[in-house]
């Protein structure tokens, strides 16, 4: 499995960032080919970093990475991605990783 893990730093206006991600951005996502699953954090995100405070952590995943590289391609994908500029005004982490199942 792929996953792509998206945190968003501290907005300028959380609560226009909230409305935004929801009523806009998640709409987005989910109409991204390819996508298996898609989690979001609820409530507050702890972080042993002080320093790096975070909004809200996205989790993403995909079957294999040639799913996740059409998923980003197309034009749903290009949609989601130009769209962060609407609203992450705290910035954006995004980490792409392969996951193993242990237990």
């Amino acid at each position: 499995m792929k996953r792509v893990v998206v945190t968003y730093g501290i907005p300028e206006d959380p609560s226009a960032f909230e409305s935004h991600y929801r009523e806009t951005h998640i709409p987005l996502v989910l109409k991204m080919p390819h996508l298996r699953g898609f989690e979001i954090s609820a409530g507050d995100v702890a972080s042993s970093d002080e320093t790096s405070a975070v909004q809200l952590v996205a989790i993403m995943t995909y079957e294999d990475q040639d799913s996740l590289d059409a998923s980003l391609g197309s034009p749903e994908g290009a949609a989601a991605v130009a769209d962060l500029a609407n609203f992450a005004t705290g910035g954006v982490t995004i980490l792409t990783i392969e996951s193993e199942t242990i237990a």
